[in-house]
């Protein structure tokens, strides 16, 4: 069992930068491949970002290449998202997720865990 909080969310203006934490219970963080998604009002959930346990490789949507950058701290059983240059399109609840599979997966139903999410929102 994992549990997910996510923080880090608020209000930034257009170009500006924020950072979101996942802090994750129990000691097999370390083998959890680790994802963010989010849902914009009125849109389908869509994965962000994630990050491999087992070759620490990233995988990005297209929207965010460049700008967002996902990272681990297995010590301190957190993952971050770095997202800067950000739009008014990045507006969304982000969820952080957790997958006992060694690849990233870009669906949702390739995770095992959810946070109860954190809320991104950029004025323009």
């Amino acid at each position: 069992q994992v549990q997910l909080v996510e923080s880090g969310g608020g209000l930034v203006q257009a170009g500006g930068s924020l950072r979101l934490s996942c802090a994750a219970s129990g000691r097999t963080f370390s083998r959890y491949t680790m994802g963010w998604f989010r849902q914009a009002p009125g849109k389908e959930r869509e994965f962000v970002a994630g990050i491999s346990w087992s070759s620490g490789s990233t995988s990005y949507a297209d929207s965010v290449k460049g700008r967002f950058t996902i990272s681990r701290d297995n010590a301190k059983n957190t993952v971050y998202l770095r997202m800067n240059n950000l739009k008014p399109e990045d507006t969304a609840v982000y969820y952080c997720a957790a997958s006992s599979s060694a690849g990233v997966s870009t669906i949702g139903r390739g995770y095992d865990y959810w946070g109860q999410g954190t809320q991104v929102t950029v004025s323009s």
